[in-house]
């Protein structure tokens, strides 16, 4: 099985990024005139943490991966404290400093890994080694430069390192690329009341050279979290960029790694239009275990059974086409509450049972195969 987002990452930020310090932190910019609304609304949001209780423990470690029989492991960097930057305003522009704490994060994750015996993939002969497989993914632009030079040199870096993927979109906008509302407790006007973002930015210069940098290097782009004037602007740069290299559009799949089938409201899920772009490509939708976006539009109350998880997963399964989906569960990426009956990456080999009795023709597409179709191309 393929998990195409895990945040496997997220628990080696230890004490200094733990998810509780950031309420003592927001402690610092609430005397800010200008920032009393956003410090009160981040401080909720830093209470919609990962574990069921204040003391409990991670949903994602080696141990966990392995009861949950996951082979590769997309696994996503990214630092917190980056994108909610507590000595800026909202929406500064990105510093040059957050590169150099995103590199912190990849190398203590590839310490990690060898120290339980696993393997960082690089090259595609790594992808079919026997161990469990980890390929390093980016969340967030705001953690690749100031300037688009910098972008660029950085984004050749990550491609060095095996980076399959970059959001370039995140929780909040930071000049990169304009994102949808993700926030589990704020209804998406509310969301854009709170957090504006300028209707023109779309992708901006950083952004642009972002994408640029990647197609040329093959790192995938990932349209999670964008707005859709942001995804319509990526789409056209890569067209175009298609045009000039006179590459096939099959050899640079997009993808949307944690989303779903927008049958509600949520702007964060993926419309029809953009689901059409990324199955032209030969691209994927990893289906999110969050509630809040799985849910919207499909039923008010969580579910509470790994049977309804099932089918709520399997309308966006339908909708979608079993050919154009994996798992991308988001696990410790803040999505509490998760899908009932996950409560941690060991309950995915019964969720993967679960779907292959309901999808006998299509589950080893759903749950490797078309994942490990993407990350084919990147590595080729």
């Amino acid at each position: 099985m393929i998990d195409l987002h895990i945040h496997f990452p997220m628990r080696l930020l230890g004490g200094v990024e733990a998810p509780r310090d950031v309420i003592r932190g927001m402690t610092r910019v609430r005397g800010r005139e200008d920032g009393k609304l956003r410090a009160a609304v981040l401080a909720i949001a830093a209470r919609l943490l990962n574990f069921r209780e204040w003391d409990g423990t991670w949903r994602v470690t080696p141990q966990l991966l392995e009861q949950g029989d996951v082979s590769i492991v997309c696994s996503v960097l990214y630092r917190p404290f980056s994108e909610i930057d507590l000595d800026e305003p909202y929406a500064a522009p990105p510093e040059s400093a957050y590169y150099g704490k995103l590199l912190e994060l990849l190398e203590a994750t590839e310490q990690e890994v060898a120290r339980h015996g696993d393997v960082i993939v690089r090259t595609r002969e790594d992808l079919d080694k026997p161990q469990m497989r980890f390929v390093h993914c980016v969340e967030g632009g705001f953690h690749l430069g100031a300037t688009p030079e910098e972008v660029t040199q950085h984004v050749h870096e990550l491609a060095d390192r095996g980076v399959l993927y970059i959001t370039l979109a995140h929780l909040f906008w930071r000049k990169v690329a304009t994102n949808s509302p993700a926030l589990p407790f704020l209804p998406d006007a509310v969301y854009n009341f709170v957090f504006p973002q300028d209707k023109n930015a779309a992708l901006s210069p950083l952004g642009e050279a972002a994408v640029r940098a990647m197609y040329e290097r093959k790192v995938l782009v990932d349209i999670s979290h964008m707005r859709e004037d942001a995804i319509a602007e990526t789409f056209k740069l890569i067209e175009a960029l298609d045009r000039q290299s006179g590459r096939d559009p099959l050899e640079y799949p997009v993808i949307a790694s944690h989303s779903g089938y927008r049958f509600g409201g949520q702007t964060y899920n993926v419309s029809d239009q953009t689901i059409v772009k990324i199955a032209a490509r030969g691209g994927v939708v990893g289906l999110i275990f969050a509630q809040h976006q799985i849910n919207d539009g499909l039923r008010r109350s969580d579910t509470d059974t790994l049977a309804e998880s099932v089918e709520i997963l399997a309308r966006h399964i339908d909708a979608i086409g079993p050919q154009h989906v994996a798992l991308g569960s988001d696990l410790d990426g803040f999505i509490k509450p998760t899908l009932g009956g996950v409560e941690t990456a060991a309950d995915l080999k019964p969720l993967a049972d679960a779907l292959r009795a309901r999808y006998p023709a299509d589950a080893d597409a759903i749950l490797e195969g078309n994942a490990r179709r993407v990350i084919d191309r990147r590595f080729a």
